[in-house]
């Protein structure tokens, strides 16, 4: 599956290989800290730590700088951006995962293509929080991983990306792209039994063999599932398909921003 694009003005889920679609709906995100901290401490750091950007409500647009010395953003972001404009309850701030700290400014990883792509933040219009959780998606070993500090909470199978056989809509390979990302929003499915389950998360990440599918950017998510059985298989349009038990109680202490790396 891809994911049909948050930021399209009326958005509704399309099928991951099959199913039914649906309209989400927002679920609200768990809180990730009341207290800005600095990412640069005098006692180490430890490796489980990220550090994630958030809009400050009072920022209209997020402005992106190629680097700060740069005197010019070179793009920008709405906040919040809306997901459903029926529903003004479903704005959703802009979040960020944080790469590098430096002198009033933070380089952060974004949510656009090419996959991977970085850009520069003012300090002053985001406030950034830690986050010691972390998701670690294995696709050849189909297999997910959600860490806390250094336990892990849990563990269990995926399906990923289509490659040999491709899927019959597209007749080409999709699978799911790798790299390092984050999640960006949380929906809650209206109908637990589509192919989504009862939730899905958008990453950052986007198809790297397709650039629309539906209608939309292509974006890839991690969700349930209508059909157990392809867990542990390669058999969709891109996305991450999981357990339903556990995407459910993920959705209640996952903060947006969350690292997710993807390896082969």
């Amino acid at each position: 599956m891809v994911f049909a694009s948050a930021m399209v003005l009326a958005v509704t889920l399309t099928a991951c290989g099959g199913g039914s679609g649906g309209s989400a709906t927002l679920r609200d995100r768990p809180s990730t800290s009341t207290t800005s901290t600095s990412a640069a401490t005098t006692a180490p750091t430890p490796a489980y730590v990220s550090y994630i950007a958030t809009a400050k409500s009072t920022v209209a647009k997020v402005s992106v700088y190629d680097s700060p010395d740069a005197s010019t953003p070179s793009s920008e972001f709405d906040n919040p951006w809306l997901y459903d404009p029926t529903d003004p309850s479903t704005k959703v701030p802009q979040v960020f995962l944080v790469k590098e700290q430096r002198d009033g400014w933070v380089q952060v990883l974004l949510p656009v293509r090419p996959n991977g792509s970085t850009g520069w933040l003012k300090g002053s219009d985001v406030t950034i929080t830690p986050n010691t959780f972390k998701i670690n998606v294995a696709l050849g070993a189909h297999t997910i991983t959600v860490t806390k500090a250094d336990n892990v909470i849990y563990t269990g199978p995926i399906a990923a990306g289509a490659t040999d056989p491709p899927l019959p809509d597209t007749g080409k390979p999709t699978p799911t792209p790798t790299g390092e990302y984050y999640i960006r929003i949380l929906l809650q499915a209206p109908d637990p039994n589509t192919v989504y389950g009862p939730f899905a998360y958008g990453l950052s990440s986007y198809s790297e063999a397709l650039d629309q599918f539906a209608g939309s950017d292509a974006e890839i998510g991690i969700h349930g599932n209508d059909d157990p059985s392809v867990l542990g298989t390669d058999a969709t349009h891109g996305c991450i398909r999981m357990d339903n038990a556990a995407i459910t109680m993920l959705s209640k202490i996952l903060p947006l921003g969350t690292p997710v790396d993807i390896v082969s």
